[in-house]
C-alpha cells in the first residue's frame, strides 16, 4: 500500500497530470474521487513478485519509494500493465517518468511576471491554409515564457477562395489584417492587458510584413520563427552557426531606392532591374541563404539592429521624400521584424513585393 505522504509526493512533482498523456487529474481511487478523469499512483517495478514488471527482491523494497511510481490517468495505467506490457518495460517508464517531473519542474520555476500572450496569426500561402498549433507554440514559449490566461489570440485569415497569386487577394486581406488587428488586439494592447507578445506567424511575406507594422513597438514582443530541419517546430535553436550577415550600400542616391533582402535565397540585381529599371540597390544578405538560415534568436535581434540603422541611412542619402521598395526573400520571422522596427512616423514608405513563379517580383502593398 503506497503511504498518504509518498501519494502526496508524486501528485505533486506530477502537478496532478498524468505522466503518459499530460491529462489533467481530479484525484484517485483511494480518495474517493471516482468522478471525472481520477489518476493511478502506478509502480515502475511492480509492486508484488507477479505485479507487472515484479522482482522477488526488489518489489517489496520499492513499493513505497516515490522513485519508483508515477500517476497515470486509467487508460494508460491498463496500457502499460495489462494491454502493453511487453512494451512498456522499466527503462521506458523511467525515461517517462524523468521526462514529466523535469517539465513540471521547468514551468513551476517560470516567475509570474513572464506570462506572455500568444498570438498566431495565419494567412493562405499558395493553395496552403497556414494554421498554428496553440500546442506547438506554447512548447517554443517555455522556460523563457508561459502562455497568459492557458490560451492565446487568433488572427487567422482562413477560407478565402482566393490564392496570393491573386490581384483579388492583396485587395482583400491586408485590410482584414487591420480590421482583425483593430478589433482583436489594440484595444487589449491600450488597457495595459497585453503586456509582452510571443508572435507566431505564418503567410505570404507582404502580410508578415504588415503585421509587423501593425505590432510596432507598441508592446515588447518576441517573434518566433518557424523550422523544418532538423527537428520541426518553432524554437530556437541552441547550437550551430550563425547568420553572417552582409550589407551592400550603393554609391549613387535617388528618391526610388531598392532594398534587397536575400537570406532565405539569392535575389540578382537584374530582377530587381526589371521592375525598377536602373536605381540604388540597398541590401542585407546572407552568406549561405537558405530556407532554415534564421535559427537563432541573437541572429534576429542582429537583423533588427541592422535594419533599424539602414532606415535612418537611407532616408539620410535619398531625402524625407523617398520611397523604399522592399524585394524579400527573407524568413517568416525576419519579415514580422522588419515591419516592426519601422518607425512610421519617421522612417521612408515602403512599397513590399511578393516572388511569383513566372512572373518575377510583383508590388502587393504599401506601408506608410
Amino acid at each position: 500500500m503506497v503511504s498518504i505522504k509518498t501519494r502526496q509526493i508524486i501528485w505533486g512533482k506530477g502537478a496532478g497530470r498524468c505522466y503518459y498523456c499530460n491529462a489533467s487529474l481530479i484525484g484517485d481511487l483511494m480518495a474517493g474521487n471516482e468522478d471525472a478523469n481520477f489518476g493511478f499512483i502506478a509502480h515502475i517495478v511492480g509492486e508484488k513478485e507477479k505485479s507487472p514488471r515484479g522482482d522477488k527482491v526488489r518489489s517489496p523494497l520499492l513499493a513505497d519509494d516515490p522513485a519508483n511510481l508515477m500517476l497515470l490517468c486509467y487508460p494508460h495505467h491498463k496500457l502499460i500493465d495489462v494491454d502493453e506490457l511487453a512494451n512498456y518495460l522499466e527503462q521506458r517508464l523511467l525515461d517517462m517518468k524523468a521526462e514529466h517531473e523535469a517539465r513540471v519542474s521547468i514551468l513551476a520555476g517560470i516567475k509570474p511576471d513572464r506570462a506572455s500572450h500568444m498570438l498566431r496569426y495565419g494567412a493562405k500561402i499558395g493553395l496552403n491554409e497556414s494554421p498554428i498549433s496553440f500546442k506547438r507554440g506554447r512548447d517554443a514559449m517555455v522556460p523563457r515564457w508561459y502562455p497568459a490566461d492557458g490560451a492565446s489570440i487568433g488572427i487567422e485569415i482562413l477560407g478565402n477562395t482566393a490564392t496570393d497569386g491573386e490581384d483579388n487577394f492583396w485587395r482583400t486581406e491586408p485590410d482584414n489584417l487591420r480590421r482583425q488587428f483593430d478589433t482583436i488586439l489594440r484595444p487589449r494592447i491600450a488597457s495595459r492587458e497585453i503586456t509582452h507578445l510571443s508572435v507566431f506567424a505564418l503567410g505570404p511575406i507582404p502580410l508578415l510584413v504588415l503585421l509587423g507594422h501593425l505590432l510596432c513597438d507598441i508592446v515588447p514582443a518576441q517573434v518566433y520563427q518557424l523550422h523544418r530541419e532538423p527537428k520541426p517546430g518553432w524554437p530556437w535553436a541552441e547550437d550551430g552557426p550563425n547568420i553572417d550577415f552582409r550589407v551592400g550600400r550603393p554609391a549613387t542616391t535617388a528618391k526610388t531606392v531598392a532594398l534587397k533582402l536575400g537570406i532565405s535565397a539569392t535575389i540578382n540585381d537584374d530582377r530587381i532591374g526589371a521592375v525598377l529599371g536602373k536605381v540604388p540597390i540597398w541590401s542585407v544578405t546572407a552568406e549561405a541563404p537558405h530556407n532554415d538560415a534564421m535559427r537563432h534568436e541573437a541572429d534576429l535581434g542582429t537583423f533588427r539592429r541592422l535594419m533599424r540603422g539602414l532606415y535612418d541611412e537611407i532616408k539620410a542619402k535619398n531625402g524625407e521624400d523617398a520611397i523604399i521598395h522592399v524585394f524579400p526573400a527573407v524568413p517568416v520571422s525576419v519579415a514580422v521584424e522588419l515591419g516592426r522596427v519601422r518607425m512610421p512616423k519617421s522612417d521612408l514608405p515602403l512599397v513590399v513585393y511578393d516572388n511569383m513563379i513566372g512572373k518575377g517580383f510583383v508590388p502587393r502593398l504599401e506601408i506608410k
